[in-house]
């Protein structure tokens, strides 16, 4: 039998066990970055893949979903599902813009100097309300061209991002700028193969009769934006920056999937 003495003794010895708290980003945006099953590959979006560009104490909850505007994200009750499940703490990227500036879908849509203004200061304010670290995303850029360079396609949207994020002195993830810079490093051509671009002889399941599409992103696409943005985190000097390991933004893997390499 231990005496009593010698198992305190063991006890105050013994080296306690340590683990990381475990921390959460939370994403609100549309179809760029949303999560997909596998009968949609190729198409990827960036919250699939970032928690590649981040240590394992990070969890990703990714609510995205395709289609939305900052409109239709409320209406839908989207936005008050992820904040009865926000955490005193949680990181939460806020990105929109492709449907917001859709008119064809006038539902989606809203003025950028208006209700899209309006609606992006409700959702950081709610988000620091509830205890939260909001942090503001622009549009990723589409494969667009003119003139032998990448196309601004969200001008007035990305600005109103900018603005905002300055008058509220929110964090900014500028992923439109960053991602029109990636498609003009890699040029036109190369560029191509990060979207949604396949023809019948690509044997692509999901795409037998091809596809152009220049603005949804495929895997190589979504893994190249996830570490683009993972880059802007880092440099925020959020808490969460701490956990951020940037994924290289050099060349993306094809993995068939949202694992990791």
């Amino acid at each position: 039998m231990i005496a009593p003495f010698l198992l305190a003794l063991a006890l105050v010895a013994a080296p306690a066990k340590t683990t990381s708290p475990v921390q959460r980003i939370v994403i609100a945006s549309d179809s760029t970055a949303a999560s997909y099953g596998p009968d949609r590959y190729p198409q990827m979006g960036w919250g699939m893949v970032l928690k590649c560009s981040l240590t394992p104490n990070v969890e990703v909850v990714n609510l995205a979903r395709g289609g939305r505007s900052t409109k239709t994200f409320i209406e839908e009750g989207l936005w008050s599902v992820l904040l009865a499940d926000l955490k005193p703490g949680d990181t939460v990227l806020i990105q929109f813009g492709h449907n917001d500036a859709d008119t064809r879908k006038i539902i989606r849509f809203t003025d950028p100097n208006g209700a899209y203004d309006v609606n992006l200061r409700r959702f950081v304010g709610d988000v620091r309300t509830a205890g939260g670290r909001p942090v503001l995303v622009t549009p990723i850029a589409r494969w667009m061209w003119e003139g032998g360079k990448p196309k601004d396609a969200h001008g007035p949207y990305a600005a109103t991002v900018r603005k905002v994020a300055t008058e509220m002195k929110v964090p900014l993830v500028d992923l439109d700028a960053d991602m029109m810079a990636a498609l003009q490093a890699r040029g036109q051509l190369a560029s191509r193969g990060l979207y949604l671009f396949y023809t019948p002889n690509d044997h692509v399941a999901r795409y037998p009769d091809g596809v152009s599409d220049d603005t949804h992103i495929n895997e190589q696409g979504a893994r190249l934006a996830a570490a683009l943005v993972a880059t802007r985190l880092k440099g925020l000097g959020l808490p969460v920056s701490k956990s951020v390991r940037p994924a290289s933004v050099a060349g993306q893997a094809r993995l068939g999937g949202p694992t990791c390499p």
